[in-house]
């Protein structure tokens, strides 16, 4: 049989417990917080408010980016690359998946190497349709025109 332990020690195994606890809460808002949609018609519009009666903030062009804060029944919250949050009708929203570029101009490459060759660079704001799931800091994306390679994730919003 152990001895039992001493108040110090009580007192770190109950801390240690509780941040395994808080861990445990938050790993699934965590995850939830990961998921991403984009704009499903030709122009979506962003509300301050889940009503459309609220404040029409904004417009969002089809196959735009949003990340999933909140789901409602009609209507959901989400946020853009600039952590901005608005709320968008359910309908108007897919799970097609699309990253935005965030950087200047974003290489992609023929592999997941930043010394492979050059496909070709998207400007600032430039939407791609997300081919595959990121791996080891890239992720594999197509451009409309029809090209495509992989992106760094530090140069795209939307992973």
């Amino acid at each position: 049989m152990s001895p039992p332990l001493s108040r110090t020690e009580r007192t770190q195994a109950g801390g240690i417990l509780a941040l395994v606890a808080l861990l445990a809460a938050l790993l699934p808002g965590m995850a939830a917080a990961l998921e991403f949609r984009s704009v499903a018609v030709e122009r979506a519009v962003l509300y301050d408010a889940p009503s459309q009666q609220a404040k029409k903030l904004y417009t969002a062009d089809k196959y735009y980016p949003v990340e999933v804060i909140v789901s409602l029944e009609s209507f959901v919250k989400v946020s853009d690359h600039a952590s901005e949050l608005f709320w968008i009708e359910k309908n108007q929203l897919d799970t097609y998946r699309t990253v935005l570029v965030t950087v200047p101009r974003a290489d992609i490459r023929a592999s997941p190497d930043k010394n492979a060759p050059l496909v070709f660079q998207a400007e600032r704001d430039v939407v791609l349709e997300l081919v595959e799931e990121p791996r080891f800091g890239w992720a594999k994306v197509f451009h409309r025109d029809g090209q495509s390679g992989y992106v760094q994730i530090s140069q795209v919003w939307g992973v």
